[in-house]
């Protein structure tokens, strides 16, 4: 276990990490391993581990542990949230992603303060147990990825970047139409959607709008789970709505409210991927260090090569500075309003290329054995070359953090 520089930790965030560190060590890392080497279709297939992994976690009141105390949320510190999200990205990155946007339809439903929604969508999530509510995040789409988070810009407001998912009233109902990209985290095994669509195409992406939309409703269908080089416990597809119709207070947020609530969530996803792959980068860093202490070449453990201790200390030096950031990042904007947002951006860019680049010198450093399969530092590689790319392209992310950063500076 690494040290912890805030000597301040309560009794609290103390136990958080240590009961989230045996969850990871025993329930997700050797899951996550498993169903790498499965097809998609087999990840969620009945009877996979994969259930098993979720009926653990909603066992342990991970899935709701966002949602107000009141409704069966945990009342934890931020660092505690913190040095949870980074203890389940050292054990999985696919399941802390998973198990994470799980919570995001329930969440705005709450938000809402719709008593309805609490009764019947947000409650049975919260006494789930077995795993049976499950979330998604339907944002992407074919044709806009990135660009749907450009908050700031002139491009955010261009009439020829909305939604073509979109929602049209209809007397007290919403009907919506169109597709979610491939890339909706828990797309194909999700219950309701978090589903960001347009309202109002005139103004571009500043005329979405967020609808909580149960997924077994008529219209809705799925494409089969995606293939992909990393993340592979991490189930994403596609998911079609064909004239499916909303009750009027299922659409959670309209217009007036929709770059409010872009703003944060930039300003907190970006902040839970930067502490899940500060997790990523610390699991490579210390396979490397374990192996780099047991390995003999040149007569004596290759650790005692002053080459491999730069190597070694560059990473642990990187795995450092992304807690260090993404725990500011965190911490402060939890208790800003409006966020800044700019510092979630740079903590999720530089932690997600930290992970990368330090999974990277840990294969360096295993040799041949990096590349084979059956080595945890081969998979780590494959999970991190993936977040430089979700949530946000790094590159696009950073153009609307260097926006916020000319405007607030």
């Amino acid at each position: 276990m690494y040290v912890d520089l805030n000597k301040e930790l309560t009794a609290e965030e103390q136990s958080v990490k240590e009961e989230t560190h045996k969850f990871a060590a025993e329930v997700l890392r050797p899951a996550s391993i498993e169903l790498d080497s499965l097809s998609p279709e087999d990840v969620i297939a009945e009877g996979s581990i994969h259930w098993e992994v979720f009926r653990k976690a909603y066992q342990q009141g991970y899935h709701s542990s966002s949602l107000p105390e009141q409704l069966g949320g945990a009342d934890l510190s931020t660092l505690s949230r913190h040095i949870h999200a980074e203890e389940m990205g050292w054990g999985s990155a696919d399941f802390a992603i998973a198990i994470g946007v799980t919570a995001f339809p329930f969440t705005f439903a709450a938000m809402s303060g719709n008593q309805d929604l609490i009764k019947n969508v947000v409650v049975p999530f919260a006494e789930d147990r077995e795993g049976k509510y499950i979330g998604c995040w339907a944002i992407t789409e074919p044709h806009h990825g990135s660009d749907s988070l450009l908050i700031g810009t002139e491009q955010f407001g261009d009439a020829k970047m909305a939604f073509e998912c979109a929602a049209r009233p209809d007397g007290d109902e919403w009907v919506i139409n169109g597709q979610k990209a491939a890339w909706v985290s828990n797309g194909t095994i999700a219950t309701h959607a978090c589903t960001f669509l347009s309202i109002d195409s005139s103004k571009g992406m500043a005329g979405g709008g967020v609808a909580i939309i149960p997924l077994d409703l008529p219209g809705v269908s799925r494409g089969k789970p995606l293939n992909k080089l990393g993340q592979r416990a991490l189930n994403q597809g596609e998911i079609f709505f064909d004239n499916v119709r909303i009750p009027k207070h299922y659409m959670v947020i309209q217009p007036a409210g929709y770059p409010f609530i872009i703003d944060n969530i930039l300003a907190g996803a970006n902040a839970g991927m930067s502490a899940i792959f500060t997790g990523v980068a610390r699991a490579a860093f210390e396979e490397a260090l374990a192996y780099c202490k047991q390995r003999v070449q040149g007569g004596k453990p290759i650790a005692e090569h002053q080459l491999v201790q730069k190597k070694l200390f560059d990473m642990f030096i990187k795995v450092e500075s992304a807690r260090s950031l993404s725990r500011a990042a965190m911490t402060y904007n939890a208790a800003t309003n409006p966020p800044a947002t700019q510092y979630s951006i740079a903590a999720k860019v530089y932690c997600t290329e930290a992970a990368f680049e330090v999974a990277s010198d840990a294969i360096q450093l295993f040799g041949g054995y990096g590349l084979a399969r059956d080595l945890p530092v081969e998979k780590l590689f494959r999970d991190a070359r993936a977040s430089m790319i979700e949530d946000g392209t790094n590159e696009v992310l950073s153009l609307a953090g260097a926006r916020k950063l000319i405007d607030t500076y």
